[in-house]
Parts: C-alpha cells; sequence; structure tokens
C-alpha cells in the first residue's frame, strides 16, 4: 500500500530499494515468489478507510512510503512494531496497535533496518518532543481498520520539515 498515486514513480523506486525481488507491470514479485498488488490508500483517514474497506482483514499488506522523524536521519529505513495516533494536545486512554514484522526474507539491507513505532497524525508534523519514532499521516488508520497481518516499512524523508519532504520525495534516489 502506498498514499498517493502521484508518488507512485518514486514509491515504486523505494520498494525496489529496499525489498527483494522486482517488478512485473504495477506488481511486485517477492524472491519466493509471492506477487503483491499496489493498492493506493490516499492521504489521509477518510481515503484509508473508503479504500480499504473491503479488503479481507487476513489479507497479507505491507504500508510502504515516507514518514518524517525528529532525530532519525534522512534515509533511515524503519519497520514499525507498533502505531498510535499522534494527539500532542490531549492525552485519553486508546489502543497501541501492534503490527506484524516485516519478514527479514523481504528486506534487502535488513541489518540496516531500524525498528521504531509510527505515530499517524491528520496533519503533517512539523515539531514534536517525540524522539525515535517515525510521523506518517494513514498508518494508524489502515491498523485501525483490524488487519491481521498488517507490517509497514517507512523511509524518513525529513526531520519535520515539509520543504525537505518535498525534496526528497521529488528526488527519491537520494533515500
Amino acid at each position: 500500500m502506498i498514499a498517493e498515486a502521484g508518488d507512485f514513480i518514486g514509491e515504486k523506486k523505494l520498494i525496489a530499494q529496499h525489498l527483494q525481488g522486482h517488478w512485473e507491470g504495477n506488481q511486485w514479485r517477492m524472491n519466493d515468489g509471492t506477487l503483491w498488488e499496489v493498492i493506493v490508500t490516499g492521504v489521509g483517514a477518510l481515503n484509508v478507510m473508503q479504500t480499504l474497506r473491503n479488503i479481507p482483514l487476513d489479507a497479507p499488506l505491507i504500508n510502504i512510503g515516507y514518514a518524517g522523524s525528529a532525530n532519525y536521519d534522512i534515509g533511515s529505513v524503519v519497520a514499525v512494531n507498533e502505531v498510535r495516533l499522534n494527539h500532542p494536545c490531549v492525552n485519553y486512554p486508546e489502543p497501541t496497535l501492534l503490527l506484524t514484522p516485516v519478514q527479514d526474507s523481504y528486506l534487502l539491507h535488513p541489518k540496516q533496518v531500524l525498528t521504531s513505532v509510527c505515530y499517524s497524525n491528520t496533519d503533517f508534523v512539523l515539531q514534536s518532543d517525540y524522539t525515535d519514532c517515525v510521523f506518517d499521516m494513514e498508518l494508524a488508520y489502515i491498523a485501525g481498520l483490524g488487519f491481521t497481518q498488517l507490517s509497514a516499512l517507512k523511509i524518513v524523508s525529513d526531520n519535520l520539515s515539509l520543504h525537505t519532504y518535498r525534496e526528497v520525495a521529488s528526488g527519491v534516489e537520494k533515500a
């Protein structure tokens, strides 16, 4: 799953840079023969829910895309192990959603992959006191739908800078 159709060329490069396998048209074939369809969710909660509402909850899914981080280096690869919503102005009880680890056999460089929590937000995160984590705008909503085999691989595009995100996303070879 990727967020934006406009990012499809860049996301295809990210997938090829970090996952074992190769492209067959607009599908990704893993070295074990598994063939993955690419689903474009759209950005944000409503797009995610509308796009994924008819996907079986036991379908194996990998969300791959960019994320911001307050302190991880740009270009870092992060396998997300849990996801939460980011709401810095209020505190209330809500679940932490655990994800299925990305299989090492899927990764080109598994020893270079960090493991971290992801906080999903409704807007681009420009500042945060949270460190050793990543921020996106979709993953918590995807996980909240109840998928039982959901994994996520995030590439750090910025250190909470919309300008840097745009630069990295437009020149994906840097990631």
